[in-house]
């Protein structure tokens, strides 16, 4: 069987090459939401299945990770916060794929007067995601003193960063989702309300896992 993983050098090299794989997931969120307004749902479909087959080589090395992880490490950490931080990023690539399911549900409308409401929303949210993954892009060689350094301010403030770009994403969301359900039943099917509320939940979802993975990291670094 193929490894992924090795932990030789540093207990995050394998977490960002799990990382890497969330990072992927997310970066077909925005081309498939574009295929959906344009209404080219044989790309949507390709795009999803790009997001399923991604997901599942992140949980591939994700069960390596879980598999081979040691116990102890040259850096002041715990096995238990690495396999915490493991879980919580994930969750973004989970999230990716369920959004892509449900965007694949059926042809899903959206009235024009949303389109650019929708595509700042879906903007902020991957937004967020991208300053976790500048964070987690300084992991692989961080040493010891790195913590209390240059580069763990850093990864500090990027935390704060994406901190505030969730919060803007919960702002986003409240006025797409007022918008929306101003709505009659004329311009908008109840049946794509529930489908388009489910949609914003999930972004909404995948915002707050990525602002609760860099939280994590936060509290690893501050040891």
């Amino acid at each position: 069987m193929t490894k992924f993983v090795d932990f030789a050098d540093s207990p995050f090299g394998p977490l960002c090459l799990h990382m890497a794989k969330a990072k992927e997931c997310v970066a077909v969120v925005i081309p498939m939401f574009e295929c959906l307004l344009a209404g080219n749902w044989t790309e949507l479909e390709e795009r999803a299945q790009q997001v399923f087959r991604l997901e599942h080589e992140a949980d591939k090395i994700k069960n390596e990770i879980r598999e081979q992880m040691p116990r102890a490490f040259s850096l002041p950490l715990f096995r238990g916060d690495l396999l915490a931080y493991l879980k919580l990023q994930d969750d973004i690539a989970d999230t990716a794929e369920d959004i892509a399911v449900v965007l694949t549900l059926k042809q899903l409308p959206l009235p024009a007067e949303l389109v650019d409401d929708l595509r700042a929303y879906v903007a902020k949210v991957v937004e967020v995601c991208e300053i976790l993954f500048n964070c987690a892009d300084q992991l692989a060689d961080l040493k010891e003193s790195d913590f209390i350094g240059e580069r763990g301010r850093s990864i500090m403030q990027l935390v704060e960063k994406a901190e505030h770009a969730e919060w803007e994403s919960d702002k986003q969301e409240y006025a797409l989702s007022k918008r929306m359900f101003a709505l009659t039943d004329e311009q908008m099917h109840p049946t794509d309300i529930y489908l388009w509320s489910k949609i914003m939940m999930e972004l909404g979802k995948l915002a707050n896992h990525a602002d609760k993975t860099a939280e994590r990291l936060r509290r690893m670094i501050a040891r």
